[in-house]
């Protein structure tokens, strides 16, 4: 169906990528038959500025469509997101099942593990980069919208973890992918789909009467269980303090955000009296906050392991510390305190402080090292976050920029 325009319907697709680039073509780098009516299509949109991003989209035909989820007219043919036809979607995951090879697609099932292939699919959320569709409570499906060539770290590290039966991970059943000019591109995962679950961002800000540091502590011990099994599993090494990448991320978004010039000296100066040390990396989660675990019935679950969104693939699966991960978390502790505030639910510094607390002991009872036992390198990587988030609030969320902004002048007293 080579006539159909993809541009309008991309653009107002949530996960399209290209606002504030003026798109100029959209042109299909790969189409691959799943069936006599489901076409698995990649779409290359190019724009203006001479930069490219790779879309995923499962395109069903047929004689009538649905608005909501109509692509375009070919002649006689309606192309819709087939993603949300259920048949279309109970496919994709018999493929995976049966680790068939179509074409250049090349599906895979782990070891041992067993696909709800009959059960009943449904599409969840509005998320920013991918689609999930579960099936019966039993599993879910993340198929990636976005396709970006090299190893997918979600996929990578949940391997690794699922195989070492980890128990703070939801268990990885099988993915897919295909191959494009000697490059491999991951385009989606199943997981197990962890039923009963409550998010941690929702749990620490919503339960106003209950005191959260036993969850916080729990948090800690899981948290740090994923570390081991990743030291284990693919190993760690004393690097340098990163001093240099971290003062240039400082100087990049202090040029953008005027409020955070006057603390950039003092803060460039904590990483300057790092810069001798040795610090032992190895690979983490790399974007880890309350939003990226989930609260089960039995224990804490570690989710999305695909790094700090807006970051190339090799940085996102390059080692790094895993007081990153712990620092990101305390981070996330400071943002639910001021949320919890707004909703009347009490919070501030001392509410930090507890959770802050708890988490780090936790930890440590897993790990048997304190992570305040390190506690400029710690220091460090909580300033390298809160610039983040003062760039990134400067930017989307002024009203919130107060928030890192005062994490970063208690740290750098």
């Amino acid at each position: 169906m080579a006539s159909l325009d993809y541009s309008e319907w991309l653009t107002r697709q949530r996960w399209y990528a290209g606002r504030g680039r003026v798109l100029t073509g959209v042109h299909t780098t790969l189409s691959v038959p799943l069936t006599g009516d489901v076409d698995l299509v990649l779409l290359d949109a190019n724009y203006a500025d001479a930069t490219t991003d790779r879309y995923q989209v499962l395109i069903g035909w047929a004689s009538t469509g649905t608005d909501a989820h109509v692509i375009g007219v070919d002649g006689a043919h309606v192309a819709h997101d087939a993603l949300f036809d259920p048949t279309a979607t109970q496919h994709l995951l018999a493929l995976v099942d049966r680790s068939a090879v179509v074409d250049q697609l090349r599906f895979e099932r782990e070891p041992g593990a067993s696909l709800p292939v009959t059960a009943a699919p449904r599409v969840i959320g509005a998320e920013q980069s991918n689609t999930s569709v579960v099936f019966d409570d039993r599993a879910i499906f993340k198929v990636f919208r976005r396709a970006t060539p090299g190893i997918n770290p979600d996929i990578e590290l949940n391997r690794e973890l699922a195989r070492a039966n980890n128990p703070h991970v939801a268990k990885l059943l099988g993915s897919y992918g295909t191959e494009i000019d000697g490059e491999p591109y991951a385009l989606g995962m199943v997981t197990e789909f962890a039923g009963g679950s409550t998010e941690g961002w929702e749990m620490a800000t919503t339960d106003a009467g209950t005191d959260f540091a036993a969850e916080a502590r729990a948090l800690g011990e899981a948290v740090a269980s994923v570390h081991a099994t990743l030291a284990e599993a693919l190993g760690q090494a004393p690097e340098p303090f990163p001093a240099d990448v971290l003062t240039a991320r400082l100087r990049s978004v202090a040029a953008a955000v005027p409020a955070l010039e006057p603390y950039a000296a003092p803060i460039e100066e904590r990483y300057r009296k790092l810069a001798e040390d040795r610090v032992v990396v190895q690979r983490v989660h790399g974007d880890l906050h309350l939003g990226q675990v989930l609260r089960t019935p039995e224990t804490w679950l570690v989710i999305d392991f695909e790094g700090e969104p807006g970051q190339p693939l090799s940085e996102r699966r390059a080692p790094d510390s895993p007081l990153r991960d712990v620092a990101g978390m305390l981070r996330s502790f400071d943002y639910a305190a001021h949320q919890r505030q707004l909703s009347g639910g009490g919070g501030g510094r001392e509410w930090v402080e507890a959770n802050t607390s708890a988490f780090c002991a936790g930890y440590a009872a897993v790990a048997g090292a304190d992570p305040r036992d390190e506690a400029d390198v710690l220091a460090a990587y909580e300033l390298d976050k809160a610039v983040y988030e003062a760039g990134y609030e400067a930017r989307y969320r002024p009203s919130w920029l107060p928030i890192p902004l005062a994490s970063i002048e208690r740290l750098v007293r």
